[in-house]
């Protein structure tokens, strides 16, 4: 991508596309193209045709999707399958009509089995079974991955799909009922210590395994795939690292400071056992991330504090 290249955000206002937009600007990147829902509704097939047709941009980022923990993708996944294929479908079929240079998908590491091997590789795809809290999820990006590699085969197009892990930071979703864990636990932290409650009730065992990347690592490595990426298989983001849900808790009770119990509602659904990205074949690119996740919780706490009071 050169510097002046027309850049279309899709879903810049959510927690993915807002962290493209600061890294795009960031690093010297001027001709940027978001759009609102208002402004452009991405399920309205012809108001994405009329959009790609008078703005014909050079590179698309298809970080817009219906997204949820386990709660919201277990009790609505007609709208998460729905929605999430109309978007895809409507986003990366335009851009093949208007010449887009490069489109990079974002995929989401609950397309891969349930139960299997850890760490998980790339060519895991298709593998098993699925999660069944966010089966429809996973089916629709998994519906995304093979369109942008059909219409490589088919069209010689060059759109790219990546396969982020757990993500967190400016912009989540803080709503308790349908976050993803760590900004979740975040918020129940947070308000406990605020309300001087005497303890803190957690989903499940805290047994479970989950890895979680920074956004704005996350958009550093889009943007870097996008300039040095043209292959048709996926390719996982993550930091190669995971953590037991209880430490997680620990680790974010401590960066808030609330001093009360932590206790363990088993009735509430684990989700998958364990959830970690092989990541050697984006090392073996040539990336690598940058924050850890002390840091990373503590930064995000900050940037709750300045924005959700």
């Amino acid at each position: 991508m050169d510097k002046n290249s027309k850049i279309y955000i899709a879903g810049h206002r959510g927690l993915v596309g807002s962290a493209l937009v600061r890294n795009l600007k960031a690093q010297g990147y001027t001709n940027i193209v978001c759009k609102t829902r208002t402004e452009l509704n991405l399920l309205d097939y012809q108001a994405v045709a009329d959009f790609f047709a008078k703005e014909k941009p050079d590179y698309v980022f298809l970080a817009a999707a219906k997204v949820g923990g386990i709660h919201t993708n277990n009790t609505h996944p007609a709208e998460f399958i729905f929605e999430n294929l109309q978007v895809q479908n409507n986003v990366i079929h335009n851009a093949y009509i208007n010449g887009v240079k490069k489109l990079l998908f974002l995929g989401s590491s609950c397309i891969y089995p349930r139960d299997c091997a850890q760490p998980i590789k790339e060519e895991y795809l298709l593998t098993g079974s699925l999660e069944k809290t966010n089966e429809a999820y996973a089916v629709a990006k998994i519906s995304g991955i093979k369109m942008c590699q059909a219409y490589n085969q088919q069209y010689d197009t060059k759109f790219i799909s990546v396969m982020p892990t757990n993500l967190y930071g400016p912009n989540d979703n803080f709503d308790l009922e349908s976050s993803h864990v760590l900004p979740a636990l975040l918020r129940k932290f947070h308000d406990a210590k605020v309300g001087n409650k005497k303890e803190v009730v957690m989903w499940g065992t805290g047994e479970p395994m989950r890895e979680f990347l920074h956004v704005n690592d996350l958009a550093d490595a889009c943007i870097f795939l996008m300039n040095s990426y043209a292959d048709s298989e996926i390719v996982n983001i993550g930091t190669g690292e995971d953590i037991k849900i209880k430490d997680l808790a620990q680790l974010i009770k401590e960066t808030i400071g609330f001093k009360g119990q932590i206790i363990n509602d088993t009735t509430k659904p684990n989700g998958t056992p364990r959830k970690l990205l092989d990541v050697s074949k984006l090392h073996d690119l040539g990336w690598k991330h940058n924050i850890n996740l002390p840091e990373g919780i503590a930064m995000t706490y900050n940037w709750f504090l300045e924005n959700k009071q």
